[in-house]
């Protein structure tokens, strides 16, 4: 292998045997490799000298010495390594596929599907990979930092029973995130509870109840973006594309030091994070603090970032190809990666965060229109809350909405019993029948006139803008405003 690869050698200054297992010398080593990279399964990275000696099986042997420095998990059924020792997290490891297996050339990296993902985007197919998104990312000046307030009392630890499949999924979750160096073996004070619900379409999200830790954590203020004013810019936007990062959070380091506060107990051990889990306060500010910095010259001119959704809007094809390009770009110096499944491009109708958007129009989205419509009657106080909330965030899409269910809020005040009369009855009829036949609004143009109309009662104020088009010459509508009016404002 020296000669093959045409390693440099140094000889050695005292000549050593090289022993078996039964102890008894089969070799005379006399040369030494000069210092060289290895690099295990892409991730464990070391700088190492080996003694040359003459193998006719083995082209390279990692003796009892290196075993027992780097103190490797190894699962001998599927000759894998399953997990490194805590000095390897702290010096050896980085970002990287997933881990070794015991085979005679070293695992390739499995090259992403882009069945999904237009051939002009195939040079940065890098960017869709589903093995490199699953790996350990570099530390960066966006890490997580979790500060607890001064005085604070550590959260108690806690262990939640699991079904059997509920085990089973653990198991390979366990596994698989410490394969690619995303948990490791804790000895942490604090350990979160470690729980799954059951998604959609059945499979089980693994959970942790970050709810005590939240609650002692410093608050990071970062703004996300305001959904009002998010679509302004698209108004001459006739061509989109969305992106969909894969495994966003976990594409984030925590801070060095910070782990041990992350830490979650299972029936297999107690475990903390390396990258930021999902459910801590703070992960939604990092991870917009990120995304914005990583296309901070883009946006509001043809990007639009939430979170982990990303929309790319142009005026025409060309341009919109060339975007496209810049933004997967700028995704992979950054080591953010996207699920080409989820994704889609050069549509001129896309869903967007519980919108459709085309061609100069935005409307509500029809399943969740009929979310609304088909909202059985309040029960109690709580289940009307959880109907408003989901109402509120479409109403700008409903003239004088304030006044429209003001019967409504009056019953989420702990002030008075819950009673649900006719009142009441008659006003949530009213919304889901005015969801149900709710405007399309359109993308305002600032170079063409605008038409304000407003209204007031006893309860609220409301009012429309509204801007003719130039498609049609008619009067659409932007936007509708309403508020319900304090006891002061009443007086």
């Amino acid at each position: 292998m020296v000669m093959e690869l045409n390693i440099p050698t140094l000889p050695l200054p005292h000549p050593e045997n090289a022993r078996s297992l039964d102890g008894k010398t089969f070799c005379r080593m006399t040369h030494i490799t000069k210092p060289i990279q290895l690099i295990i399964s892409g991730n464990h990275h070391e700088m190492i000298q080996f003694r040359v000696i003459r193998s006719p099986n083995d082209q390279l042997i990692l003796g009892l010495p290196w075993l027992q420095r780097h103190n490797p998990t190894i699962d001998w059924s599927s000759c894998q390594i399953q997990a490194w020792s805590r000095e390897c997290h702290q010096s050896c490891l980085r970002s990287a596929p997933a881990p070794a297996e015991g085979v005679p050339n070293p695992p390739q990296v499995p090259k992403p599907s882009l069945e999904k993902v237009p051939t002009p985007y195939h040079d940065r197919g890098t960017v869709f990979s589903k093995t490199q998104a699953q790996t350990l990312p570099p530390h960066r000046p966006y890490d997580c930092a979790i500060e607890l307030l001064p005085g604070s009392t550590l959260p108690s630890s806690r262990l939640y029973n699991v079904s059997r499949p509920e085990r089973e999924a653990m198991e390979k979750y366990i596994r698989d995130c410490q394969a690619n160096g995303l948990i490791r073996p804790s000895s942490s004070p604090v350990g979160a509870g470690f729980f799954f619900v059951q998604k959609k379409d059945g499979s089980l999200r693994p959970c942790i109840d970050f709810r005590e830790l939240n609650n002692i954590t410093v608050k990071n203020k970062y703004p996300l973006p305001l959904m009002d004013s998010a679509f302004h810019p698209l108004h001459d936007a006739t061509i989109f594309t969305k992106l969909d990062l894969r495994n966003a959070y976990h594409l984030v380091r925590i801070r060095e030091g910070d782990e041990w506060k992350t830490a979650f107990n299972t029936s297999l051990g107690h475990f903390e994070y390396l990258v930021m889990p999902f459910g801590l306060t703070n992960a939604p500010a990092v991870f917009q603090a990120l995304v914005n910095d990583v296309l901070r010259d883009l946006l509001g001119r043809h990007v639009f970032v939430y979170l982990d959704d990303i929309l790319i809007y142009s005026t025409n094809a060309k341009e919109h190809e060339m975007h496209v390009r810049q933004v997967l770009q700028r995704l992979l110096e950054n080591k953010l990666f996207v699920k080409a499944e989820k994704c889609v491009f050069h549509t001129d109708t896309v869903e967007f965060l519980g919108f459709i958007l085309e061609k100069g129009q935005i409307r509500a989205d029809p399943k969740k229109v009929q979310a609304v419509t088909n909202w059985p009657t309040s029960v109690s106080r709580k289940h009307l809350q959880r109907f408003l909330g989901f109402a509120n965030f479409y109403r700008r899409f409903i003239w004088s909405y304030s006044q429209v269910v003001s019967p409504l809020t009056k019953l989420t005040s702990t002030a008075m019993p819950f009673h649900w009369g006719p009142e009441a009855e008659g006003a949530f009829t009213k919304i889901k029948r005015l969801f149900s036949s709710a405007p399309i609004l359109v993308h305002p143009d600032p170079t063409r006139q605008f038409v304000v109309e407003t209204d007031a009662s006893d309860t609220g104020v409301g009012a429309v803008l509204s801007q003719v088009s130039a498609s049609d010459n008619r009067l659409h509508p932007c936007a509708f405003f309403s508020k319900k009016l304090s006891p002061a404002e009443r007086n």
